[in-house]
């Protein structure tokens, strides 16, 4: 009994995975000589290193499949060091969304997160993915694409929006 709003998530979440998925192949090519290296770079010296965003970056769309299942939250290590590692985390988060069998009644359901710290919060769970999930998901997403752009991999706006690739269309006439 999955809705159309869980099934859109879900569609989100893997459509913009296979982003991820691309910006680390652009990655491998580009960083050929020091990969260590492309994994501790950063967009400013307070902000986490290229491997942490991409952790965090499936995290969200892998506690969401995971609170649809009924189970806790359960983050991956933030200490990516490797393509290696980095892809399997986007393969086993996929694996995850592909399990998702959620109906209506989830996205009414009060979701506590932990905040550390002794802060919590508690939220709908529509307001849990809309407010929450989805925001962190796209602002590591989009700060490990960052990152990307800031050492000179090639990359640009096409490539963080590979999403509607399939909808564009080359008027004949010109």
């Amino acid at each position: 009994m999955e809705n159309i709003r869980i099934k859109r998530f879900r569609a989100i979440f893997e459509s913009r995975l296979e982003t991820l998925s691309h910006l680390l192949d652009i990655a491998d090519s580009h960083f050929v000589a020091d990969r260590a290296a492309l994994f501790q770079l950063r967009l400013a010296p307070d902000m986490l290193p290229f491997g942490t965003q991409i952790a965090f970056t499936c995290n969200q769309p892998r506690n969401f499949a995971l609170w649809c299942a009924d189970q806790p939250a359960s983050n991956l290590n933030p200490e990516v060091t490797t393509l290696e590692t980095a892809r399997d985390y986007i393969t086993s988060t996929r694996e995850l969304l592909s399990q998702i069998n959620a109906g209506d009644a989830k996205l009414s359901e009060i979701h506590r997160i932990d905040l550390g710290e002794g802060l919590s919060l508690e939220l709908p769970g529509l307001a849990y993915v809309d407010d929450f999930l989805m925001p962190n998901f796209y602002f590591h997403l989009t700060t490990t694409y960052g990152i990307l752009r800031m050492a000179g991999a090639a990359i640009g706006k096409r490539d963080f929006m590979m999403h509607l690739m399939p909808f564009v269309k080359r008027d004949p006439s010109c």
